[in-house]
């Protein structure tokens, strides 16, 4: 099972390497309140372990503050490392020294691009009271968008989002390019279990969230 945010990205890393596997995700949103993320992660595992011989918790920690850790080893499951999907794209030096260097950096991913205008402007109110725009963002200096996608058409696309996400909050924007070769070692340890790199892509249909 995997963060709805993580969930298409693990299902294409999937089907590079080949893994055996489905990805059910739970809904992204629940990133806007992290403290029920331990209870939806429980009730999510519990409900596939009759029909799988493994499962696995595609979140890093995403702000439950350890409960999420404590409810990965009541049920004996693993999860993804980190504190938060950034680490897992940039790596955690990499995105401690982004926020060290300048303390007021909001992170985008992919995911976030995408979906900037439900997630952040909407669930917000900021489409509605753009005049939340400082009580929210008024200690914010820079938008940094790490970029997963290796698809010239697709980053293109993508940089025009990041472009408008930044300016509707009104900060300049920074790229940085992660690929997905983070994502990809993290999940291949979680698949495998013993924290070996990820097989050489194979044609394969692979896994598609459910």
């Amino acid at each position: 099972m995997a963060c709805g945010a993580l969930a298409q990205p693990a299902a294409e890393a999937a089907a590079r390497h080949g893994w055996p596997l489905d990805v059910h995700p739970l809904p992204p949103l629940l990133h806007n309140r992290p403290e029920r993320i331990a209870g939806e992660v429980e009730a999510l595992v519990q409900s596939l372990r009759g029909r799988y011989a493994r499962v696995a918790v595609g979140y890093a920690d995403c702000g439950t503050y350890g409960a999420l850790d404590e409810v990965c080893a009541r049920l004996g499951v693993q999860r993804l490392p980190g504190l938060h999907c950034y680490d897992l794209y940039a790596g955690p030096t990499v995105v401690e020294d982004l926020t060290a260097r300048e303390p007021g950096t909001y992170l985008l991913t992919d995911f976030l691009v995408r979906s900037f205008a439900r997630t952040v402007v909407h669930e917000l109110g900021l489409d509605r009271h753009p005049e939340l725009r400082d009580d929210y963002f008024r200690h914010y200096t820079r938008v940094v968008w790490l970029v997963q996608t290796t698809d010239p058409a697709e980053r293109t696309e993508l940089r025009t989002l990041a472009q408008a996400a930044a300016e509707r909050i009104g900060l300049p924007l920074e790229v940085r390019t992660t690929g997905p070769g983070g994502l990809d070692r993290a999940l291949a340890a979680l698949v495998t279990g013993d924290g070996r790199p990820p097989a050489p892509p194979r044609a394969s249909a692979g896994a598609r969230p459910r």
